[in-house]
Protein backbone atom coordinates (compact mmCIF):
# COMPACT_ATOMS: atom_id res chain seq x y z
CA UNK A 1 0.00 0.00 0.00
CA UNK A 2 1.47 3.39 -0.97
CA UNK A 3 2.09 5.98 1.69
CA UNK A 4 -0.68 8.51 2.04
CA UNK A 5 -1.25 11.77 3.81
CA UNK A 6 -2.95 11.78 7.19
CA UNK A 7 -6.49 13.00 7.45
CA UNK A 8 -8.69 14.08 4.61
CA UNK A 9 -6.60 16.89 3.16
CA UNK A 10 -7.29 16.11 -0.49
CA UNK A 11 -9.03 18.87 -2.43
CA UNK A 12 -11.16 18.56 -5.55
CA UNK A 13 -10.52 20.64 -8.67
CA UNK A 14 -12.46 21.07 -11.90
CA UNK A 15 -10.60 21.65 -15.17
CA UNK A 16 -12.33 22.53 -18.44
CA UNK A 17 -10.43 20.96 -21.35
CA UNK A 18 -12.39 22.76 -24.07
CA UNK A 19 -9.98 24.40 -26.50
CA UNK A 20 -6.83 23.57 -24.52
CA UNK A 21 -3.78 21.84 -25.96
CA UNK A 22 -3.52 18.17 -24.96
CA UNK A 23 0.08 18.10 -23.74
CA UNK A 24 -0.03 21.34 -21.77
CA UNK A 25 -3.30 20.32 -20.16
CA UNK A 26 -1.92 16.88 -19.23
CA UNK A 27 1.19 18.32 -17.55
CA UNK A 28 -0.84 20.67 -15.37
CA UNK A 29 -3.22 17.86 -14.38
CA UNK A 30 -0.27 15.56 -13.58
CA UNK A 31 1.25 18.21 -11.27
CA UNK A 32 -1.98 18.36 -9.26
CA UNK A 33 -2.34 14.57 -9.12
CA UNK A 34 1.26 14.22 -7.88
CA UNK A 35 0.83 16.95 -5.27
CA UNK A 36 3.71 19.08 -6.57
CA UNK A 37 1.54 22.18 -6.16
CA UNK A 38 1.59 21.71 -2.37
CA UNK A 39 4.17 22.87 0.14
CA UNK A 40 4.56 19.44 1.74
CA UNK A 41 5.42 17.59 -1.51
CA UNK A 42 7.61 14.51 -1.17
CA UNK A 43 8.19 12.14 -4.10
CA UNK A 44 7.63 9.01 -2.01
CA UNK A 45 4.31 10.18 -0.51
CA UNK A 46 1.04 10.21 -2.41
CA UNK A 47 -0.48 13.53 -1.35
CA UNK A 48 -2.06 14.70 -4.60
CA UNK A 49 -5.57 16.00 -5.09
CA UNK A 50 -8.58 14.91 -7.15
CA UNK A 51 -9.05 16.37 -10.64
CA UNK A 52 -12.35 16.42 -12.54
CA UNK A 53 -11.94 17.13 -16.26
CA UNK A 54 -15.07 18.28 -18.06
CA UNK A 55 -15.35 18.48 -21.86
CA UNK A 56 -12.51 15.95 -22.00
CA UNK A 57 -13.14 15.16 -25.66
CA UNK A 58 -12.96 18.80 -26.82
CA UNK A 59 -9.22 19.43 -26.46
CA UNK A 60 -7.09 20.52 -29.38
CA UNK A 61 -3.77 19.38 -30.78
CA UNK A 62 -1.30 21.32 -32.88
CA UNK A 63 -0.01 20.43 -36.31
CA UNK A 64 -1.05 17.15 -37.95
CA UNK A 65 -1.13 15.14 -34.71
CA UNK A 66 -4.71 13.97 -35.28
CA UNK A 67 -3.57 11.77 -38.14
CA UNK A 68 0.16 11.37 -37.42
CA UNK A 69 0.16 10.58 -33.67
CA UNK A 70 0.09 6.81 -33.18
CA UNK A 71 -0.58 4.91 -29.94
CA UNK A 72 1.10 1.49 -29.77
CA UNK A 73 0.41 -1.57 -27.63
CA UNK A 74 1.50 -5.19 -27.84
CA UNK A 75 -0.68 -8.24 -27.22
CA UNK A 76 2.19 -10.44 -26.13
CA UNK A 77 1.91 -12.76 -29.12
CA UNK A 78 4.21 -12.87 -32.13
CA UNK A 79 3.43 -10.02 -34.53
CA UNK A 80 1.01 -8.69 -31.92
CA UNK A 81 1.85 -5.00 -32.28
CA UNK A 82 -1.38 -2.99 -32.48
CA UNK A 83 -1.48 0.68 -33.38
CA UNK A 84 -4.20 3.29 -33.53
CA UNK A 85 -4.08 6.95 -34.53
CA UNK A 86 -5.31 9.75 -32.27
CA UNK A 87 -8.20 10.41 -34.63
CA UNK A 88 -9.40 6.79 -34.48
CA UNK A 89 -8.86 6.63 -30.71
CA UNK A 90 -11.09 9.69 -30.21
CA UNK A 91 -13.77 8.09 -32.38
CA UNK A 92 -13.74 4.84 -30.35
CA UNK A 93 -12.89 5.99 -26.81
CA UNK A 94 -12.86 9.80 -26.50
CA UNK A 95 -11.58 9.87 -22.89
CA UNK A 96 -8.56 7.59 -23.40
CA UNK A 97 -6.37 10.26 -25.06
CA UNK A 98 -6.27 12.47 -21.95
CA UNK A 99 -5.96 9.43 -19.69
CA UNK A 100 -2.92 8.17 -21.66
CA UNK A 101 -1.30 11.62 -21.75
CA UNK A 102 -1.66 12.15 -18.01
CA UNK A 103 -0.67 8.59 -17.10
CA UNK A 104 2.57 8.80 -19.07
CA UNK A 105 3.48 12.00 -17.19
CA UNK A 106 3.09 10.40 -13.77
CA UNK A 107 5.97 8.56 -12.07
CA UNK A 108 6.50 4.98 -13.22
CA UNK A 109 6.25 3.36 -9.76
CA UNK A 110 3.69 1.93 -7.35
CA UNK A 111 2.11 5.33 -6.74
CA UNK A 112 0.94 5.75 -10.36
CA UNK A 113 -2.18 3.60 -10.02
CA UNK A 114 -3.50 5.52 -7.02
CA UNK A 115 -2.71 8.85 -8.68
CA UNK A 116 -4.48 8.03 -11.95
CA UNK A 117 -7.50 6.73 -9.99
CA UNK A 118 -8.08 10.30 -8.71
CA UNK A 119 -8.54 11.56 -12.30
CA UNK A 120 -12.24 11.78 -13.21
CA UNK A 121 -13.07 12.39 -16.89
CA UNK A 122 -16.39 13.53 -18.38
CA UNK A 123 -17.33 14.27 -21.99
CA UNK A 124 -19.94 16.92 -21.24
CA UNK A 125 -19.95 19.93 -18.97
CA UNK A 126 -21.87 18.05 -16.25
CA UNK A 127 -20.23 15.83 -13.63
CA UNK A 128 -21.39 13.67 -10.73
CA UNK A 129 -19.10 15.03 -8.00
CA UNK A 130 -21.00 18.16 -6.96
CA UNK A 131 -21.23 16.93 -3.37
CA UNK A 132 -17.46 17.28 -2.95
CA UNK A 133 -17.69 21.02 -3.73
CA UNK A 134 -14.83 21.13 -6.25
CA UNK A 135 -12.93 24.31 -6.90
CA UNK A 136 -12.84 25.51 -10.52
CA UNK A 137 -9.32 26.32 -11.69
CA UNK A 138 -8.28 27.97 -14.91
CA UNK A 139 -5.25 26.32 -16.46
Amino acid sequence: MPKQIKGNDRKWYIVDAKGQTLGRLATKIAVILKGKNKVDYAPHVDNGDYVIVINADKFKVTGKKMSDKIYYRHTGYLWGLKKISLEDLLAKKPLKAIEFAVSWMLPKNKLRKSMISRLKLFTGSEHTFAAQKPEVIKL
